[in-house]
Parts: structure tokens; sequence; C-alpha cells
């Protein structure tokens, strides 16, 4: 069967996909993965097909328009400005993601593309199903985690999590609209999928990529949204560290890790030299990740500065990480088994940071807004020296690695083949 896999977003959003596009290639589908050009060796290495679009997330965040992100000091500020930047952006992507549509027999769609996915697997008649790595329906028990998992009462939590969905489908409606009425005459839901898209989706199967050992699934949510495991990044056979960074690690005891990912900060140079002098303070070596933020760290026999490694290389032989809590970092951090300091940055960071504070693998967060050296400095003692953060995350790793989320989504997507039959 011909599956494609639609996600977009920054490379924390696309890392999963891959091994989950992997995972359905070995079971015999052919996937392609439609994704930013710029992530396009990802996809590659995982050996499945590539459906480039045109934006390029980096560049969008390092625009005016995205480092305007960090001028908003609330979550709700900074989504309203994210989803403005979404709504100038996805009628790019839209046409590529139509002609992928028309070429395949099913849809697995990611939560930054779901209303257009979803919209054009109705239109088309080709069965889909959703693939989020956040919880976003609506529940009771916690917040949207885009506005950093804030509990506001049970009700309170039921409506702003409403709010947020019904948001984000008014970013896509006019892309969705105008898609629909170009498709061809003959798609057999078209003008069924303009109708009735939100009584559709109420009904949409989701799949989500976490473990329940880290969100267990809200007991109010629908039948058909179900918590499967994590979707880990592929990793090609033989992949190993530099050469650099084995040197390092050999040249004293295991070190911290500190990146943010595909956050940007507003100094660069200050929050790098931010985190050396807590490193110092700490009496902890460390390997400090350039990532989207471009943190700069002044190399020395303790500070190792690098660019993209493998996470799932590196992490486990660190003492600690220190990340923005982005969802592929955090599922990263959990797998490896070591403690967490969270510096949450934006939109559903502060989500993930309370569930590691929660399961006891951090001992804190430490919020880039309030990031100094002391406080990150005794974060670090807290959870390097603490040996109960250790436990805890070799207990969550286990858990975590146990499980068979890409078999979970595999088996989804066999029960559309079978539909569809």
């Amino acid at each position: 069967m011909r599956v494609a896999v639609m996600t977009a977003g920054s490379r924390g959003d696309i890392a999963p996909y891959t091994g989950l596009a992997h995972g359905l290639a070995a079971a015999g589908h052919e996937v392609t993965v439609a994704t930013h050009a710029s992530f396009g060796p990802l996809v590659e290495a995982a050996g499945v097909g590539l459906c480039p679009l045109p934006v390029d997330p980096r560049a969008e965040l390092e625009s005016g328009r995205g480092r305007a992100l960090h001028a908003s000091s609330t979550g709700a500020g900074k989504a309203l400005r994210l989803l403005a930047m979404a709504r100038a952006l996805v009628g790019d992507m839209a046409p590529p993601l139509a002609a992928l549509a028309r070429e395949s027999d099913a849809l697995v769609c990611s939560s930054s593309l779901a209303p257009l996915g979803h919209a054009l697997g109705e239109g088309l008649g080709v069965p889909s199903l959703g693939a989020f790595l956040q919880p976003l329906h609506a529940t009771r028990e916690f917040g949207p985690p885009v506005l950093r998992g804030r509990s506001y009462g049970p009700w309170g939590n039921l409506l702003t999590g409403h709010l947020g969905n019904l948001a984000l489908d008014r970013v896509f409606a006019e892309t969705v609209r105008a898609t629909l009425r170009d498709l061809p005459a003959a798609a057999p839901g078209a003008s069924r999928a303009v109708r009735h898209r939100a009584r559709e989706r109420q009904r949409w199967p989701v799949l989500h990529g976490f473990s329940p050992a880290v969100v267990p699934r809200p007991r109010d949510w629908r039948p058909g949204l179900e918590v499967c495991g994590y979707w880990w990044p592929h990793d090609p056979p033989g992949a190993r560290l530099p050469d650099r960074v084995e040197a390092f690690l050999a040249a004293g005891g295991p070190p911290v890790f500190v990146g943010l990912g595909s956050a940007t900060v507003p100094d660069p140079e200050h929050t790098g030299a931010t985190v050396v002098r807590a490193l110092r303070a700490a009496g902890l070596r460390g390997v400090v990740q350039r990532g989207w933020a471009g943190l700069r760290a002044r190399e020395a026999d303790d500070v190792l500065a690098v660019e993209e490694v493998p996470h799932s290389l590196l992490f486990p032989r660190m003492a600690a990480v220190v990340h923005h809590c982005g969802a592929g970092t955090t599922a990263a951090g959990l797998r490896a088994g070591v403690p967490a300091v969270p510096v949450p940055v934006q939109f559903d960071a502060g989500f993930w940071a309370s569930r590691l504070v929660a399961l006891g693998v951090a001992p804190r967060a430490v919020p880039l807004r309030a990031l100094t050296a002391d406080r990150l400095a005794a974060a670090l003692v807290a959870a390097v020296r603490d040996p109960s953060h250790a436990r805890r995350a070799r207990q969550v790793a286990a858990r975590v690695r146990a499980e068979d989320g890409t078999g979970a989504v595999a088996a989804a997507v066999g029960a559309l083949a079978e539909r569809r039959r």
C-alpha cells in the first residue's frame, strides 16, 4: 500500500516520523514522507521517499516574524503569534500535499498538518489517521500543552482545549476550502468534506507517539484516541559519534549535555556564557550543542561544542541532559535513562517539563526567562548528585523502551488497508 506520512515543523517534529516511516516500510508499505525539503537527508536516510515541502522552518524562526515570538511573555501570546505564522505559510504547502494524497492509498498526518491532511483524505476518499506527538484533544485532566500545560481546573481545561483546536482549524480553514475546490470533480467526498470537516474529525482515529508511562491516556477522551508509545528517530546502521566527541568522553567522567534544539533565544552569546558558568560552578564537564539557538560556548578542556549529533548515541553517556523540552528531545532523554534539567522555552515545552519533574526524572525546571548561572548550577547539582533522579530515570527508560509505538501505527495502517479492499 502507498502510505503518505505528512509532517511539518522543526527537527523535533520531523525526526520521530523517520523511524515511523522506516517501520511502515519494513511492514511492506511503500512510504513517502511529505516534509520540508531541508529535512530531506533525514528522510532519505530512513530509506523512504521524500515529497519536499517549500517552507524552511529554520529560516522562518530566524526571520523578524519568528524572532517576535520572544516578545510574548505568555503561552497564549506565543501561541497566537505562531498561529499567525502558520496561517501565512500553510497555503504554500497545500499543492504538494494534495498531489501526494491523490497518489496514495492511506494518509498518516501529524498534528501540524492534521486539518489539511484529514480534509484531503475525506475529499479524495483516501483513508487516513492522525499520528500526534502531543495530547492536543481537549480533556479535563490538564490544560492545552501549547499553553504550557497549565491547569485551569477541569472545566477550564476542557474549554481551553476546545478553543485551542478551533483556533488551529481556523488557521487551515481558507487553505482547506481552496484546496478542496481544486480537487478533480470526480473526487468522491470533496463536497462532503467541505460541509462536514469538524463532524468527521470527531470520529477520526488518532494515535499518539508518547508513552502512557509519561502521559497516561486521559479518561475522558473519546474512543479512537490512543496512546501507543514513542516513535524513535531512525539511526542508519553504523551510525557513530564523531571522533572528537569520543575523545572528549574518554578524557573524563560523564559530562552534561546542554542543547536547546530548534528553539531560538534572544541572545545566543549571553545564554551560552551562562551555561558554561553554570557547568563550572557545578563542577561538571559539558557538551554544548549549538542548535538553532546558535548557543556559543568557547571550547576548553571541560567544554565541547558540537553541531547535530545522534541523541540516541550521545545521551546514554551523559550524567544529565539539559534541554528545551521539545517532544522529541524529551523522548530521547527518557529513553537514555539519565536525569534531566528542563529549560522550557515556549509552546508545549512547559507541559513536558512539568511531566519530567512529576516523574522524578528532573529536580525542577529552569525556564529560559529565569535562567541564570546560579539557578542552572543548583539544578544540575541536584540532578547529578541526588541518586533518586538517576534511579527514577532508569525505571522510566525501561518502560518506554519496552513499548512498540511504531508497531501500533503499523497495525492501524494495516487496518486501513483492509478497510480499503
